[in-house]
C-alpha cells in the first residue's frame, strides 16, 4: 500500500531542516516554522544578540537557509545581491533579537515584530521593516529612563532604547551566570 505523504508538511519539514539545522546542532534546541523569538531559550537569546562574528555567522546560516542560499560558510561566495539581502534581513533580525532581551528584562514594553515568527521575520522582512519603522519598540513604564523618554521625539526614543544595549546585554549576561 502507497504512504500518502502530505505535501505541506513534507514542505515544513524540509523548510524548518534547511532555516534551523545549524541552529539545533550549535544550540540543541528544536525549532519548527512557528518558532518566535520568546520561543529561544535565554542562553541561545544572549549567543545571537552579542555582536560579532559568532552571532554574525549563526544569522547567516538560518536566514540563508530560510532563503535557500545554501549553506551559511557559503556566505562570501553568493552573489553581491544576495550577500546585500542576507545582510539587510541579518541587521533587521538582530535588532529584533536584542528587543526580545531588553523585553525579558521588563525594559521594552513591545516592539513590533515580537509576535512574528523568525522565519517571517526572514521572508516577510521588509513589510515588517516598515512596521517596525512606524512603530518603533516602547520602553516600559518602570524602566528608570521612563521620564526622560516620554519627553522625547518618537525617533529620540529610538536612540535612547539602542543606547541601552550595552547595558542590557551585561544585565541578561550577569542573569544567565546566577
Amino acid at each position: 500500500m502507497a504512504k500518502i505523504v502530505n505535501l505541506q508538511t513534507y514542505r515544513d519539514k524540509a523548510l524548518e531542516q534547511r532555516s534551523f539545522g545549524a541552529w539545533q546542532k550549535r544550540f540543541g534546541e528544536i525549532y519548527s516554522t512557528l518558532t518566535r523569538l520568546t520561543d529561544l531559550s535565554d542562553k541561545t537569546l544572549y549567543y545571537i544578540a552579542l555582536p560579532g562574528d559568532n552571532s554574525s555567522n549563526a544569522f547567516y546560516e538560518f536566514i540563508m537557509g530560510a532563503l535557500e542560499l545554501g549553506l551559511g560558510p557559503k556566505f562570501r561566495y553568493l552573489e553581491n545581491e544576495d550577500q546585500l539581502r542576507v545582510v539587510d534581513i541579518h541587521l533587521f533580525l538582530s535588532d529584533q533579537v536584542r528587543f526580545e532581551l531588553m523585553h525579558r528584562l521588563g525594559w521594552l514594553q513591545t516592539f513590533p515584530a515580537q509576535d512574528s515568527t523568525l522565519l517571517d521575520m526572514v521572508q516577510k522582512c521588509d513589510a515588517l521593516k516598515a512596521v517596525s519603522k512606524e512603530t518603533p519598540p516602547v520602553l516600559a513604564e518602570s524602566h528608570s529612563e521612563y521620564n526622560d523618554y516620554q519627553n522625547l521625539t518618537r525617533g529620540d526614543q529610538e536612540v535612547l532604547i539602542r543606547r541601552l544595549l550595552q547595558e542590557a546585554l551585561d544585565v541578561f549576561k550577569k542573569r544567565l551566570d546566577e
